[in-house]
């Protein structure tokens, strides 16, 4: 059908061309319309219309049946087909409009070509006769004129012409082609010229009727709605409309402005100024009324939608802003064109005539002015008219626009010429007077805060400043935001640094510390001023935190780096590249050090082996941070080799250190080389040549020594990277230096020597396996011979075991665990394949279930591998997501036991997000039915040990954001015990201790949160506290008990029912019955352990059922009965007769616990110490607690024992089983009552108890001694008895992980007010806990040798007022500490509470202070003091550093001492020096300037005190911050008198605003209105303001960073209730109008005129605020002047005649106004047309005579 088709156009193609003779049409039109020379000699029309229209009708019947004889010629010689041909009519229909087409663009072209308009109307007369008599369509017609490419402006003949012919016949074109024709129409409207002349006026009216017809409704041409849409995308959002109206506008404009050649010939500027002013009137209104026409049209055409069309109001103001634009840009376009001045201040002062009348605003006038084109320094009538003309008006414009006058101001400065001529300098000096006004404070046209953000902005760094005129004023006004800028900084904040800890990423105190991941600069908001030091970027900070251990965590949240998004951070990599460069040189004096000073002794002496302390190499720290950072693509290793290649090229021999820095980089190297591409490694080969120049060979260290692995590390990074290229067959670059050819040989000889012994127990210390591993680890041919030689020996031999604690229970026999120095000689990859091989070895054992436990030393080995981070992933975190999981589905509970010791009793360090998920799995295993094993018991208090010491072990800083992590409302409470009140207890327990220590919010978010968290736990174990714990408790926390409390159950009826049921016991005797009956007694009411107490005290002796019973009870419901016990015994203990009575009660206890194993002593005493009891019954608890430890000897004999033979430091013990067993031979534990069932033989099954490799009674004791303190603490009348029990038990605290976090640290600081009269107890808990610990750490580990002798003394002897040399050495150790000075021994940090030096340093230094037997205020006093007083001892450039120690220790300590700030900080502002500052005082900047005051050598002790206080602050907890608004409304604000007490306020407070914004914006609101009360206090008691300016400047500051609008309509009323000068500085915070701040008495009164001098100062500043309407309104315009008919007033006279009168004139003159004035105020409320004011005309006339008179103008007002 195709073929067809176009084989059918081609025939149609020849007819008309060939057989159709079109050519003989073209000759008859043509002859037709040969039009005559003259009108006389013209055809007649009809004649040749006539002939035309025959024409036409014959040409297209030839045509047409010629078509038709072809179609039929077609539709015979081809094939028929299954489609239908095309009809013949069709064909005849496309062969008539063709002909008509052809012959019509003949005609049109023929009229194109006149130039006469007679001759063109009679060519249009004759197709308009073709049209009407239906031989042409008439949309033929019109498409054809239309599409004629003669159709242009320039043709206008031809251009009215055929429009005039459009509109005549359009009405005769269906809907379809008048749409065509409408869309040309707009095509072609498109095309006229931008500035029109005068003569193209006709053209547009043309067009305008042809349009005019489409567009009439009433004419229905076509549907409005197609208009509509046409019209909206052609001219989408309203833009780039063609020249309708404002065509003539434009014409107009130009005709009005059309400047006369002489100055007498000058017509009337008013007459001028009305007639522009009718034009943009009438325009404005016509377009507006089309604008709405066009809306209705489209809301009536346009289906409804549910979206809203757009308001005809929006498009009217859109209208009338395009009509100002383009009608001024008219005037503007003139003005640039003038090359005289006079005439040039005539189009100058009409422009200010349209803009003082309100028709045309003043920011379109000044945008146009200073964007147009002309606007050059050549053209300097138009820039100094231009820029005189914004000087005047610019006042009426609003601040955004002002904002917008001042960038194109300084664009336009930049032009100026380099090198100025005479004559330019009247061009700079117009510019300056424009700039100088916006730039006027007083003036307020503009918030200063935004021009000096915009200076900072073009001129950064203070370059590229305009011409000296200007950058004088520029930066003038830059240099007094300075003082803005310095109260918004910190003082000395570059050289503040944080201590480092385990888990100080989750410190939301951290954000204060955030850098730029990019510049490593300060996150400081605003662009303004700051000190130097404060904008350049802080590499020695990111430095100072990578260098602390454990900092990883907190190095990615210092620099807000996502560790998911895996981005290169290349500030990251260049600091690290500095710190190994560093810590190579710190390495090199450490081995010279260590090579002269050897250790003595021998391994193989009298002493164990374990006794030798080992530090790994100081750079193992760094390579954790490496591999770390390049796992996440943090930084990249080839980038970081490179670095360190370049950086060591050109430093010469660093041969002591190399080998140091070649083990940090084999730790990566090892466990990666596999997975990267060879290339990433060739880096490494170049470094290593740079490192190792040296052309003899190497000697081969020592084996026997541990630094055998590090100094043979470069031998086996290229081992690895050979390995590589041969498994890669890649050719290596280079061959193998000469200089390892030694380590190379040995290597070689290890690996091929099969019978070579690699470990050798008992014996010299052998590394050769370690050097094997780390050199043949990525291959598999050589490393699997040593790593299971390695592995088997831990793992035992199957076939013999050893004895475990217990019954039954035996395990492999391997008992000696690899020691830490072999672990630190391994790399990383080895690492890695050791702890896999364990843990797959674990699994296996899980998997078989075997009946042998694990051997003793792969679970300490596996102990201490978990403590490296840098195997985190396959360690820690594989233990507690993947194993525990695996073993316990596995249901061996053997192993589960000892992992879960392992972890309790090895792990010292692990993520807190790891111990809470690790929590969660407790309390899962916990709930699950065990009733099937027959190790129910012993698994049950393990599980309650792991679970007490997770929750007792969270830090401080860890409670509330790991509990947050893990809880919701929402979800299954998994951090919450289901049934163990105790262990909800103590979790309460610790997160009060928390919320009280770090000073969590108490009314937001987090009090939200943990309401709802305590909610959860009374759901499952409701509670009550007594009357002091809640004394003590955080207020959120005692207020949701006291609104819970619970009812207590009677103790007389406690007392009933262990009677009654005790009387059953005795009754009953069949056994079945019994143990029915009390097995299930728990359900109901859980006594049968006071029975048991009963039978004990009453008969001595146990019945063997008793242990059926319990068995039936099983442990977790036998926690129920224990506290029924506990209350039993309270009860018990009160009624006793005296003292013999107790005694039998201690002994009847001591039997349960001891004798017959019923309850755990620890289990006892924690259920004890957690019941609520009130008054003489808690007297009578704490009692009982004491006499059960103290008076039997069963306790204090086993730790006494344990204590004298062993030694915390497990990681240096090859021996720990030894002495393990020898505990435990001696005193065997129990398990009731699995354990005396199994010794009666009633267990059907062997029992076999589970094995224990770490734990005994004494440690699991040790958390509940901890809680136990807390509880007689609570508690004052127990102090005494607490003080016996830890002279007695405290030296268990040997072995406390947290000796100083938790009991010293916690206690302290929790219960402050409870000790600070009890200075006896301080030191007994500090003796107990700390000194506990001498025997095992070096000497000077912890506290000063004063403290000591103070800890020495009698027990009478506790008074102690150490001076200011005390503190000062105190806060310089910790100064030192924190600039990396060996102050203290080396600590294995590992294993240490603390994380590094710095934070060991912080928490020692706190429990010192807090243990002095002073008040609290002494003690902080003193410490401020040490800076205060002492500055002048401080090492010069060093006072920076003992500010930063100073507030850091003021955060880590109690209220009441960090309170002392406070006092500090009201004592500052009531000194002299503020309070009435006289002559020769320093103003409060310089007061505060501390690095200039130390240069200078003046007083410091002002900018010391606030330097103290923002050092806490940026230290501080958010709870402390939080206390600023209470600070500043209850004690601050009272007292201020002065400005410059509220400079110092601003100085204190402004550097914090940016804290509180981003942790609570609540607190921003508060500040900031607490900062306003201050400014109203202060000025409304001093009578001038000197530093008003930049407390405003701190105030936008706050707005435009912070606040917003948000706390508007509070500060609103403050504003309004200031000094004038303060509200108009401060009128664009709340929008004020500067009428209601310069007249405030015109509001409410009209007869109180001011006087005239009120006049002149608004008439420059109000041009737009009194004429609210536009145009002719003139009763608007002129309306307040008809209050003052009856008097002469200078502020109604503004009204009328300023804007004009004011400003006309010649350029830099200034026409008096004092007659006209009088006539303006004579005229009251008459106007002129065009709603000009009376005044405004007679200003113009006057202006205008001035204009013709050809003498020069008289610029002076006599």
């Amino acid at each position: 059908m195709e073929d067809t088709t176009v084989a059918t156009d081609n025939r149609i193609n020849e007819i008309l061309t060939d057989n159709l003779k079109v050519d003989a049409l073209q000759e008859a039109l043509l002859n037709l319309l040969e039009v005559p020379k003259s009108e006389k000699e013209t055809a007649n029309l009809t004649t040749v219309c006539n002939e035309l229209q025959r024409a036409f009708t014959d040409t297209v019947s030839e045509a047409t049946a010629s078509a038709a004889a072809s179609h039929e010629n077609q539709q015979g010689g081809a094939q028929k087909s299954a489609e239908t041909p095309k009809p013949a009519g069709a064909s005849n229909a496309e062969v008539s409009a063709r002909v008509q087409d052809s012959g019509v663009q003949i005609i049109v072209t023929a009229l194109a070509r006149q130039n006469n308009p007679h001759r063109a109307q009679f060519i249009a007369s004759a197709l308009h006769h073709l049209s009407s008599t239906n031989t042409v369509s008439p949309k033929v017609i019109c498409i054809s004129l239309l599409t004629n490419k003669n159709l242009t402006p320039d043709n206008d003949i031809f251009w009215i012409t055929a429009f005039g012919l459009i509109k005549k016949i359009v009405t005769g074109v269906d809907y379809k082609g008048v749409r065509e024709i409408m869309k040309l129409c707009l095509e072609k409207a498109g095309r006229l010229p931008v500035n029109l002349r005068r003569s193209h006026l006709p053209l547009v009216e043309a067009l305008y009727e042809v349009m005019d017809l489409i567009f009439d409704r009433s004419a229905s041409l076509l549907p409005g709605y197609f208009i509509v849409n046409e019209l909206l995308k052609l001219y989408p959002e309203y833009k780039n409309w063609p020249h309708w109206k404002v065509d003539a506008l434009q014409e107009a404009l130009l005709n009005l402005l059309e400047v006369p050649k002489s100055e007498k010939e000058t017509a009337n500027l008013t007459t001028v100024c009305n007639e522009l002013q009718r034009a943009f009137t009438d325009t404005v209104s016509e377009a507006t009324a089309s604008a709405a026409a066009s809306h209705e049209n489209q809301q009536g055409g346009a289906q409804k939608s549910a979206e809203t069309p757009k308001p005809a109001g929006a498009s009217n103001a859109e209208v009338s802003a395009r009509v100002q634009d383009s009608g001024v840009q008219i005037i503007v376009t003139a003005l640039a064109r003038q090359n005289n001045p006079h005439r040039a201040q005539f189009i100058a002062s009409a422009l200010h005539h349209l803009s003082s009348t309100n028709t045309v605003s003043p920011k379109v006038i000044c945008i146009s002015l200073l964007t147009n084109k002309n606007l050059t320094p050549d053209n300097d009538i138009f820039w100094i008219t231009a820029f005189g003309l914004i000087k005047k008006i610019v006042t009426g414009v609003d601040y955004k626009g002002v904002r917008e006058i001042m960038k194109l101001c300084l664009e336009k400065a930049g032009r100026l010429p380099v090198n100025l001529r005479r004559s330019h300098l009247p061009l700079v000096e117009a510019l300056y007077e424009v700039m100088d006004l916006i730039f006027d404070r007083s003036a307020s046209l503009l918030p200063g805060y935004f021009i000096v953000n915009e200076l900072l902005k073009l001129y950064p760094e203070y370059k590229n400043w305009p011409h000296w005129k200007l950058s004088s004023l520029l930066t003038d006004f830059v240099d007094k935001f300075r003082r803005a800028a310095q109260m918004l900084s910190i003082i000395g904040r570059p050289k503040l640094r944080p201590v480092v800890e385990h888990s100080g990423h989750n410190n939301p105190a951290l954000n204060s510390w955030k850098l730029d991941s990019v510049s490593l600069k300060f996150q400081l908001k605003g662009a303004l001023p700051y000190n130097p030091e404060l904008l350049d970027t802080q590499p020695g900070l990111l430095r100072y935190i990578i260098k602390q251990n454990y900092s990883r965590e907190m190095v990615c949240t210092v620099l807000d780096v996502q560790k998911k998004q895996k981005q290169r951070c290349i500030a990251l990599e260049e600091q690290l590249i500095e710190l190994m460069i560093a810590a190579l040189e710190d390495c090199s004096r450490v081995d010279l050090a260590s090579s002269s000073n050897p250790a003595s002794g021998s391994p193989n002496s009298g002493s164990p082996v374990t006794t030798v302390d080992h530090y790994p190499c100081t750079c193992a720290h760094l390579s954790s941070l490496l591999i770390y950072f390049v796992l996440f693509q943090l930084i990249s290793f080839p980038y970081l080799v490179m670095g360190l290649h370049n950086k060591l090229k050109g430093k010469g021999n660093q041969q002591q250190g190399r080998d140091h820095l070649m083990w940090v980089l084999l730790q990566f190297l090892s466990g990666s080389i596999q997975k990267n591409q060879f290339s990433d490694f060739l880096p490494v080969l170049r470094l290593i040549e740079v490192l190792y120049p040296d052309s003899e060979p190497l000697p081969v260290p020592d084996y026997t020594d541990p630094k055998c692995a590090m100094q043979m590390s470069a031998m086996c990074i290229l081992m690895h990277i050979l390995k590589k290229a041969q498994t890669d067959n890649t050719k290596t670059p280079r061959s193998l230096p000469t200089v390892f050819r030694n380590h190379n040989e040995f290597l070689q000889g290890l690996a091929h020597n099969p019978q070579l012994s690699l470990l050798t127990p008992n014996a010299t210390p052998d590394y050769r396996i370690a050097l094997l591993l780390n050199a043949y680890s990525t291959n598999t041919e050589y490393f699997q011979r040593p790593i299971l030689t390695l592995s088997e020996s831990i793992q035992g031999n199957q076939k013999s075991t050893v004895p475990m604690p217990g019954i039954n229970c035996v395990a492999h026999a391997s008992t000696t665990p690899l020691s830490m120095t072999l672990l630190d000689s391994l790399t990383v990859h080895v690492k890695m394949s050791l702890i896999h091989n364990i843990v797959q070895h674990i699994s296996k054992q899980a998997q078989h279930k075997s009946s042998v436990a694990l051997a003793p030393a792969l679970i300490e080995t596996y102990a201490r591998l978990l403590v490296y981070t840098e195997i985190e992933s396959i360690g820690i975190k594989t233990f507690i997501t993947n194993l525990l999981s695996l073993v316990f589905k596995s249901h061996v509970w053997s192993i589960l036991h000892a992992l879960l010791e392992m972890f309790i009793h090895r792990i010292h360090h692990s993520p807190p997000q790891y111990r809470v998920q690790f929590l969660s799995t407790i309390h899962h295993m916990a709930a699950v039915p065990l009733n099937t094993m027959t190790q129910i018991t012993q698994l049950h208090l393990c599980l309650e040990s792991v679970a007490l010491r997770l929750i007792t072990g969270l830090g401080n800083s860890e409670v509330m954001p790991s509990l947050t992590r893990f809880f919701s409302p929402e979800s299954k409470p998994n951090l919450i015990s289901t049934d163990s009140e105790e262990l909800n207890r103590v979790l309460v327990l610790t997160m009060a201790r928390a919320i009280h220590v770090t000073g969590c919010d108490s009314t937001g978010e987090s009090a939200r949160w943990c309401v709802d968290f305590l909610k959860t736990v009374m759901t499952h174990t409701p509670h009550t506290w007594a009357n002091h714990t809640l004394q003590c408790f955080p207020q959120v926390i005692a207020d949701f008990y006291q609104q819970c409390a619970t009812p207590r159950e009677n103790m007389h009826t406690l007392k009933k029912a262990v009677e009654e049921e005790y009387r059953k016991w005795k009754s009953m005797s069949n056994e079945n019955d019994i143990i029915a009956h009390f097995s299930l007694q728990h359900n109901t009411s859980p006594l049968f352990l006071c029975l048991l107490f009963k039978m004990v005290l009453d008969t001595e002796r146990l019945p063997p059922i008793a242990y059926k019973v319990l068995e039936r009870v099983g442990p977790r419901q036998l926690a129920a009965h224990v506290r029924t016990l506990c209350d039993f015994l309270v009860l018990e203990f009160s009624n006793s007769a005296g003292g013999q009575h107790v005694s039998k009660y201690v002994e009847t206890m001591n039997s349960i616990i001891w004798v017959y194993n019923i309850v755990p002593i620890d289990r006892l005493m924690l259920c004890l110490a957690l019941r609520t009891q009130e008054g003489s019954e808690a007297h009578v608890c704490f009692f009982i607690i004491q006499l059960l430890l103290l008076k039997p000897p069963e306790l204090r004999n086993r730790v006494q024992d344990f204590v004298k033979d062993n030694s915390p430091d497990h990681w240096r013990q090859s021996n720990w089983y030894e002495k393990h067993m020898a505990f435990h031979r001696k005193y065997p534990e129990k398990f009731s009552p699995e354990s005396i069932l199994a010794e009666q033989g009633t267990l059907t099954a062997q029992y076999q108890t589970l094995p224990i490799y770490f734990s005994n009674v004494c440690l699991r004791f040790l958390p509940v001694l901890d809680i136990i303190n807390h509880r007689f603490l609570e508690l004052a009348q127990v102090h005494k008895n607490l003080e016996t029990i830890l002279e007695r038990l405290g030296v268990l605290y040997k072995f406390h992980d947290r000796p100083i976090t938790l009991p010293c640290i916690t206690l302290f600081h929790y219960y402050e007010s409870k000790l600070r009269e009890r200075p006896n107890l301080k030191r007994r808990l500090v003796v107990a806990v700390i000194m506990s610990q001498q025997e095992i750490r070096p000497p000077g580990w912890a506290l000063t040798e004063a403290y000591k002798q103070y800890l020495g003394r009698s027990a009478d002897d506790i008074v102690w007022n150490p001076g200011l040399p005390y503190y000062t050495a105190l806060v310089k150790r910790l100064v030192n500490t924190m600039q990396g000075k060996p102050v203290f021994p080396h600590l294995e940090w590992r294993f240490n509470e603390f994380a590094n030096s710095g934070a060991h340093a912080l928490h020692v230094t706190c429990v010192e202070l807090m243990g002095l037997p002073c008040n609290p205020n002494i003690v902080a006093n003193m410490l401020l003091d040490v800076l205060l007083k002492g500055y002048c001892n401080i090492p010069r450039g060093e006072v920076m550093e003992w500010v930063n120690t100073v507030g850091l220790l003021l955060t880590w300590l109690p209220e009441p001492y960090w309170l002392v700030i406070h006092d500090r900080i009201v004592e500052l502002l009531q000194k002299p020096s503020l309070v009435a500052p006289g002559d020769g005082i320093l103003d409060p900047f310089t007061m505060l300037n501390l690095d200039h005051l130390e240069a200078t050598g003046c007083d410091l002790s002002v900018a010391l005190t606030v330097a103290v206080a923002h050092s806490f602050w940026h230290h501080a907890s958010f709870g402390q911050v939080g206390r600023i608004p209470q600070l500043l409304r209850e004690r601050v604000r009272p007292i201020l008198t002065t400005e410059e007490q509220l400079v110092v306020v601003y100085h204190l407070i402004g550097p914090f605003l940016q804290r509180f914004n981003n942790e609570v914006a609540r607190k921003v609101f508060d500040v900031t209105i607490e900062l306003y009360e201050a400014l109203s206090k202060v000025d409304h008691s001093v009578k001038e303001l000197k530093y008003m300016d930049p407390i405003c400047d701190v105030l936008y500051h706050i707005k435009y960073m912070f606040t917003g609008d948000s706390i508007k309509t509070d500060v609103e009323g403050i504003i309004r209730g200031l000094r004038p000068a303060l509200q108009k500085r401060l009128r664009f915070i709340t929008h004020l109008n500067l009428d209601s701040i310069e007249n405030p008495s015109s509001v409410n009164t009209s007869g109180n005129l001011p006087g005239p001098s009120s006049s002149t100062t608004s008439a420059n500043t109000n041009t737009t605020s009194t004429n609210n309407a536009s145009g002719g309104n003139s009763n608007t315009t002129n309306g307040n002047n008809t209050q003052g008919m009856t008097g002469v007033s200078g502020s109604q006279s503004t009204n009328t005649g300023t804007g004009t009168g004011s400003v006309l004139g010649a350029p830099g003159s200034s026409v008096g106004l004092a007659g006209i004035t009088q006539t303006s105020t004579l005229s009251g409320g008459l106007s002129g047309s065009g709603g000009v004011g009376v005044g405004s005309m007679s200003a113009a006339s006057s202006l205008a005579s001035l204009l013709q008179d050809t003498s020069p103008v008289n610029t002076s007002v006599p």
